[in-house]
């Protein structure tokens, strides 16, 4: 075992994967001499030199549908956003191309890409870099969408992206970069579409996915104290999304917390809320409940931020509302 940051981890899952296939290459801004807004890929223009690790100008969609031809003419290219917020430049040739060619094209071509960079909010960023966009890929048919919570889980799915041959949305955050925490040497894969039961509990179901994991576990340890034993589940990938694991849980608890960082209309909660009532409506004791950032666009103040954004204190709450208790 090894303790490394989450940033290594992405770089190691990318690096791992150019050397078993030369098909593979990385382009985005300042992801070469720069080493990387975040140093996500560090000493990688040294290793594999400018023609795989590639720097472009400021422009999203033109280096996102380079690489998606790229990908119909046999490469497997990682393309990185500064920030998801950014990829809105790009989201034609992501939902446009990416997610439609091989239908459109009866199968002829697969699009192995991935499209990675931090999602969410990352503290005083202002409204236009403060956005969760997973439900919107979620949404588009063609894509997978993959938010993990912490550096083991980066790298094994990273690498099990990288070589799917379809295309993948990949989700880190700014906050997550410098989290350490103990891999294996070896290496390893895991499956996209997988949940993870980060805690076994019998008295209600917490899921949530990304960073904000952290808060549902922060708010299990403190409701444990009370007696309250709380199952937390980190979803890991929202497209596909692993109804099975959710469902499960909610016939053993029967009660659901869903924490999610996103807005609230037509988001990954009312989704996993609609198929736990229709496949686990009798399992139900108390209404769903789910915690989300408010229906409006983040403040810059820091104050107000820090109402905006979910906390341990409303999981809790609404665990105790959910168990009819004060």
């Amino acid at each position: 075992m090894k303790e490394i940051q989450f940033r290594q981890a992405i770089c190691e899952a990318m690096s791992e994967e150019m050397r078993r296939d030369p098909s593979i290459y990385l382009i985005g801004e300042e992801v070469a001499e720069y080493n990387g807004a975040y140093k996500a890929s560090k000493g990688m223009l040294d290793e594999f030199g400018p023609k795989r690790i590639i720097d472009t100008p400021i422009a999203e969609s033109g280096f996102s549908g380079i690489s998606v031809g790229a990908a119909m003419n046999g490469c497997r290219p990682i393309v990185e956003f500064m920030t998801f917020n950014f990829s809105l430049v790009a989201i034609d040739q992501i939902i446009n191309n990416a997610a439609k060619l091989y239908q459109m094209s009866g199968g002829q071509w697969n699009i192995p890409i991935v499209f990675r960079g931090p999602t969410g909010s990352a503290g005083q960023l202002g409204a236009t870099h403060s956005q969760a966009f997973e439900s919107w890929y979620a949404n588009c048919p063609g894509l997978k969408v993959i938010i993990p919570s912490n550096p083991y889980d980066a790298k094994g799915l990273l690498k099990s992206a990288i070589r799917d041959n379809d295309p993948v949305i990949f989700m880190e955050s700014e906050q997550m970069y410098g989290d350490k925490m103990e891999i294996p040497e070896d290496e390893y894969l895991i499956p996209i579409g997988v949940a993870d039961v980060k805690k076994e509990g019998t008295d209600v179901t917490i899921v949530s996915f990304g960073k904000i994991v952290k808060l549902a576990m922060q708010a299990a340890t403190e409701l444990e104290k009370e007696g309250i034993n709380a199952e937390v589940i980190d979803l890991r990938t929202v497209r596909p999304l692993d109804y099975e694991t959710v469902i499960n849980s909610v016939k053993k608890t029967n009660r659901l917390i869903l924490l999610i960082e996103e807005w609230p209309f037509a988001s990954i909660a009312s989704e996993i809320t609609y198929m736990v009532q229709q496949k686990a409506f009798d399992y139900l004791d108390a209404p769903i409940k789910r915690i989300t950032t408010p229906d409006t666009s983040a403040p810059y103040s820091s104050a107000l931020f820090n109402k905006w954004f979910p906390n341990v204190s409303e999981v809790i709450k609404a665990v105790k509302n959910s168990l009819y208790k004060k």
